[in-house]
């Protein structure tokens, strides 16, 4: 698993198995901080609820929201007004939870010296920090997306659920999708969403009155990532291809078609495209549609690929060992562009993982 909070540059990766924790500097490889479990002192919360796995999960923090008032003036709040976390689940239900600040009261659903792989069923009335069990789908929960108070869940009930989680109302179920759906993008500037199902589609909500505004299509297969930037909204899926959209009008703006497998990951932004299938890693131009530059190849896979300003972190799987590789773009002309052009970034002689590579002993 590859975490990316990027506060101030920082990254933070860690590898979780076997109740190992792992933490790598972004820019030594040095391992931090190991230990098994009863001694990792960041487990300060469990919450219990969900009767099934948690497929998806979000942290949201409060921003600044437009909201009308009574007397039909618009103003702009802080929605949520604190930090919440927000999981969706094969149970068919959605949770909202209080995030716990520094020095809050502790919270262990089984007890702190419990058996976290107990079947015990946990009481989730008894958690503090509890604050909505939303109920509607009639299927898993396989993605979710929330900005300000609005909350958007996809399922595998083929349906898309718009929720306001500070009441709990679910204000619109968006109906159209003929299979699972499998990923779900939210823009709040636009006030639309993007659904990805298994049916090949992208479909375009009205999040204002709940109507499908376009069905894009193109895609032969799960359409399982979505991506969304100011300018463009990109579609990763099982065909192997990725396809850049213009969110406004939903015009098709390029097929990026090389890879060889499912797209398993990606990023992009106004300039370029990351993303990871079998065997590859690559560099796209967004704005034409073109390959830069294979990053990685000779791989079992890609797991995740993010990256912030001038620096890029990929999670790979080579000869059964996880592989996390750091790249430096160097300092951006433009805010979000690598310095000078991508075909100057990448020379022939560095080794098959690019510029940096560390391999987790």
């Amino acid at each position: 698993m590859v975490v990316s909070s990027l506060p101030q540059m920082t990254i933070l990766f860690i590898y979780i198995a076997l109740r190992l924790a792992i933490y790598f500097d972004p820019l030594t490889g040095i391992k931090e901080v190991s230990g098994h479990w009863p001694q990792l002192r960041t487990l300060s919360h469990v919450f219990g609820g969900h009767t099934s796995t948690v497929r998806c999960l979000t942290i949201v923090k409060p921003e600044w929201v437009d909201v009308v008032q009574e007397s039909g003036i618009a103003t702009k709040e802080k929605w949520p007004k604190r930090s919440v976390i927000v999981t969706g689940s094969r149970d068919h239900s959605l949770r909202v939870w209080t995030l716990p600040k520094p020095g809050e009261a502790e919270h262990h659903c089984y007890g702190e010296d419990a058996d976290l792989d107990s079947e015990d069923v946990c009481d989730a009335e008894k958690n503090p920090y509890r604050r909505l069990h939303l109920e509607g789908h009639d299927q898993a929960i396989r993605a979710l997306a929330v900005r300000g108070r609005t909350l958007v869940s996809g399922s595998y009930d083929c349906n898309v659920r718009v929720w306001d989680i500070i009441t709990g109302e679910c204000k619109f179920v968006l109906t159209g999708h003929t299979q699972k759906v499998y990923s779900i993008a939210l823009d709040p500037t636009r006030n639309q969403a993007y659904s990805g199902s298994m049916d090949g589609t992208v479909r375009v909500w009205n999040l204002q009155s709940g109507q499908c505004q376009h069905t894009l299509i193109g895609h032969t297969s799960l359409v399982g990532l979505l991506g969304l930037s100011p300018s463009y909204l990109v579609s990763g899926a099982a065909d192997a291809t990725l396809r850049i959209w213009d969110p406004d009008t939903g015009e098709l703006k390029h097929t990026l078609a090389a890879h060889t497998g499912a797209i398993t990951c990606f990023q992009h932004d106004e300039f370029k495209v990351l993303s990871g299938s079998d065997g590859a890693l690559k560099l796209w131009n967004i704005h034409d549609g073109t390959v830069v530059k294979d990053l990685l190849t000779g791989i079992t896979g890609v797991w995740q690929v993010v990256f912030e300003g001038r620096w890029c972190v990929s999670a790979s799987s080579k000869n059964d060992t996880t592989v996390l590789d750091v790249w430096d773009f160097g300092d951006p002309d433009i805010e979000g562009s690598p310095k000078g052009s991508y075909d100057d970034e990448f020379t022939d002689d560095e080794d098959e993982h690019g510029e940096v590579g560390f391999v987790p002993p």
